[in-house]
C-alpha cells in the first residue's frame, strides 16, 4: 500500500492514545514514541524525567482513502483532555502535554482549523492548550511499549486509566462507522 500517510499526536500517556487509534478503521499501524524535544535518541526513563523536552506521542499510519487526516484530528480532541496543560489525569509533566506534530503545511492548516472549530463549539469549558508544531524527529519507543494495553490489559494502570479512556471513546463514537469496536 503506497498510499499510506502518517500523523503524529501526543495526548498524554502513549499507551492510551495508541489503544484508541488502534480502533480506528483505516489506521494500519500505531507506533508509540517520543518527539518535540531537544535530546537525541531519548529513552523512556529519560523522557519520564521531563527534562528532554519530548512528549509521549504516537505515529499513526493510515489510509487516507478510508479515513482523513481531519477525522484523525477530530478523534484526537476526544481521546484526551486538551484543556489541561502538561497533564492528563495523574500523569503530570511536559512529557504528557497535548501536542499535534504536523508533517506538512496541509496538516498544520487542518489541525489549526479543527482546533478553532472545537474551541468555538463550546464542547470544552476551558480553553484548549494543545500545541501544534512541525515534527522534527520521531523517536520510536522501546518495544515493550508497542501494543501495551492489548498485551497488558490487567496491569493496574491499564485497568484504571487506559481501559476507561478507551471505553469513553467507544461510547462517544459508538455509531461511527470508522471505529472498530474491538
Amino acid at each position: 500500500m503506497n498510499n499510506l500517510e502518517q500523523a503524529v499526536f501526543g495526548g498524554g500517556c502513549f499507551w492510551c492514545t495508541e489503544a484508541i487509534y488502534k480502533r480506528v478503521k483505516g489506521v494500519k499501524n500505531v507506533e508509540p514514541g517520543y518527539a518535540g524535544g531537544h535530546v537525541a535518541e531519548p529513552n523512556y526513563q529519560q523522557v519520564c524525567t521531563g527534562t528532554t523536552g519530548h512528549a509521549e506521542v504516537v505515529r499513526v499510519e493510515y489510509n487516507p482513502d478510508v479515513i482523513s487526516y481531519k477525522d484523525l484530528v477530530d478523534i484526537f480532541w476526544y481521546a484526551h483532555d486538551p484543556t489541561t496543560l502538561n497533564r492528563q489525569g495523574n500523569d503530570v509533566g511536559t512529557q504528557y502535554r497535548s501536542i499535534i506534530l504536523t508533517l506538512n503545511d496541509e496538516q498544520r492548516d487542518l489541525a489549526e482549523q479543527s482546533m478553532q472549530e472545537v474551541s468555538e463549539s463550546g464542547i470544552f469549558r476551558k480553553p484548549i492548550v494543545t500545541v501544534i508544531e512541525p515534527l522534527e524527529t520521531f523517536y520510536p519507543a522501546e518495544d515493550y511499549h508497542v501494543d501495551y494495553f492489548a498485551n497488558n490489559p490487567n496491569q493496574p494502570y491499564c485497568r484504571a486509566v487506559v481501559a476507561p479512556k478507551v471505553q469513553h471513546f467507544l461510547e462517544k463514537y459508538q455509531s461511527d462507522q470508522n471505529i472498530r469496536k474491538k
